[in-house]
């Protein structure tokens, strides 16, 4: 592996194009200048907790990778809910952290601290894309997995395997049309989730079989929330719930911590885990 190589590098690449794309072909819910403020706040709350917790190096790969998958899913009815949600996701790696390690996804974090406050005011917006954007979006998540190699593959693949076995296994008990799981499973929401947010190695086991089985939680959680509960943003919640499993986990199978491609070119101290 050639470890000069920073997968988050090719991560915002490939939200980028997503959100340009859905903002001038497919007419996207969401406002440019919306766009704007959530990396803004995401990058300048970066940066003062970076100062404030006396950090060597500004990391803002993380960060922008948090507020590209912000954009795509979050919508709101006022644009404090965005800054709050953009602030509210990257102060709190910093605050919520055991052994070294942030215990909630940024993104993940934030969407579901505005889904808990009341009032309706921010929803999950799952991004119906239509057959040949949502097929050509997973061919270059895809293609991030190859590429990049990064120690993730193994989450993202367990936990898309056990969710579509999940989903497609219900719908073979209830003898629906195979149409129906598949059109389920067509949104951005999804492909988001599953290669930018549970796959976060910052976020999850360490070990190889830790990650297996905390992808086969996340999915069966994530189908009992929306199948059993009927209730929306199932993988959301479910995401979050199990990342307090997380310690638990790496107390019984530990290994070693995985490290982002620290910005050596540039001669600049590491930052270990930010």
């Amino acid at each position: 592996m050639d470890c000069r190589w920073d997968p988050r590098v090719y991560q915002i690449a490939a939200l980028s194009l997503l959100l340009l794309y859905g903002y001038t072909r497919l007419q996207f819910d969401v406002a440019a200048a919306n766009v704007a403020l959530i990396l803004c706040v995401v990058l300048a709350t970066q940066y003062v907790c970076t100062r404030l917790w006396k950090l060597p190096v500004f990391d803002f790969r993380s960060a922008l990778i948090s507020g590209l998958s912000l954009s795509l899913l979050l919508r709101a009815n006022s644009v404090w809910w965005f800054v709050l949600a953009a602030a509210v996701s990257i102060a709190g790696k910093f605050l919520f952290r055991w052994n070294g390690k942030h215990l909630f996804n940024p993104a993940n974090f934030g969407i579901v601290t505005l889904l808990l406050c009341p009032g309706g005011n921010a929803w999950v917006c799952p991004g119906q894309w239509g057959n040949a954007v949502f097929f050509g979006f997973l061919l270059i998540c895809l293609g991030g997995v190859v590429v990049n190699r990064a120690r993730s593959a193994d989450l993202t693949l367990g936990f898309l395997a056990s969710y579509l076995a999940l989903v497609f296994g219900r719908s073979l008990w209830l003898g629906e049309p195979m149409a129906i799981p598949l059109h389920r499973i067509e949104n951005g929401a999804l492909l988001i989730f599953a290669f930018f947010m549970i796959s976060d190695p910052k976020t999850t086991p360490d070990s190889r079989l830790g990650r297996i089985l905390f992808a086969g939680l996340v999915a069966f959680g994530g189908w009992y929330v929306q199948f059993r509960l009927f209730r929306t943003n199932g993988l959301l919640w479910s995401l979050a719930a199990f990342a307090l499993a997380v310690p638990v986990i790496d107390s019984l199978l530990p290994a070693a911590r995985y490290q982002w491609r620290p910005p050596d070119p540039l001669n600049i101290p590491k930052l270990a885990s930010s």
